[in-house]
């Protein structure tokens, strides 16, 4: 029996260098790069989109693709847009859980500190109003 694995359809990319981050989806009829930012300049939209085809990512027929006149049946749709940066729910959850014990456990430790504190001004104050008794050593 033979399984059949889909191939992915979209990757993310990152360009620390230039911040941005990418996400190209490989549509049936065009290849759309969805940037986060707008710091590709027209070369290397180019030399990006030849190298996703010279990697595999995109059908190879973008290898010899011009942004002036396309040789390719198909057409490349840039846009800006972040919506698809959406953080995991798992890590959402993981996070919340570690700053639910960090308050916490922040709010237990004042509260040991204050109960120090007014509990050590108790203390002195019973000292001031009850003065204890001096012994005092001479020699004869």
């Amino acid at each position: 029996m033979k399984t059949q694995l889909s191939e992915p359809t979209s990757f993310e990319f990152c360009f620390p260098q230039l911040d941005t981050l990418a996400l190209v989806e490989n549509q049936r009829d065009e290849v759309v790069i969805r940037l986060t930012r707008d710091t590709f300049s027209e070369e290397r939209k180019l030399c990006f989109i030849r190298e996703l085809a010279a990697e595999g990512f995109i059908p190879e027929e973008y290898r010899w693709f011009s942004i002036k006149t396309s040789f390719s049946p198909r057409r490349v749709n840039w846009l800006l847009d972040r919506t698809w940066l959406k953080p995991d729910p798992l890590i959402i959850a993981q996070t919340r859980r570690t700053m639910a014990r960090v308050l916490v456990g922040g709010f237990l430790l004042w509260l040991v500190l204050m109960t120090a504190v007014l509990c050590g001004s108790a203390a002195a104050g019973l000292s001031k109003a009850h003065p204890q008794p001096t012994v005092h050593f001479t020699h004869g």
